[in-house]
């Protein structure tokens, strides 16, 4: 069920960016210039792209927020993935012996700090 709405939600969203491409450019960006009566004229009220738009944006904010709930409903904490845990390596059969002191002359043995 939520792989179909995705979908759906996706098919909304590629149809608005679509309808929102198609629209005439009347310059300005957001609100500025254009022709004056703009939006509020009777044939940018009517106009086909313009409603087209408004209800798809509609349809999608609503998508979202279905989808929103109903992925964090859907279930519990997820299990943690454990495939890259490494395990310690078995202990050794005898315990090193103690190291003896290092001393300036004997190369043989690291220094330890």
């Amino acid at each position: 069920m939520f792989a179909f709405l995705l979908v759906v939600h996706a098919v909304i969203a590629a149809t608005l960016v679509t309808v929102i491409l198609m629209q005439k450019s009347e310059g300005g960006g957001l609100g500025m210039g254009g022709s004056p009566s703009g939006l509020m004229s009777a044939r940018g009220a009517a106009d086909f792209l313009t409603r087209a738009t408004a209800v798809l944006a509609t349809v999608f904010v609503v998508f979202s927020i279905v989808l929103a709930f109903y992925a964090a409903s859907r279930s519990g904490p997820a299990p943690l993935d454990t495939s890259l845990v490494r395990t310690p390596p078995p202990a050794a059969q005898t315990a090193p012996g103690p190291v003896p002191p290092a001393t300036p002359g004997n190369s043989s043995v690291p220094l330890q700090r």
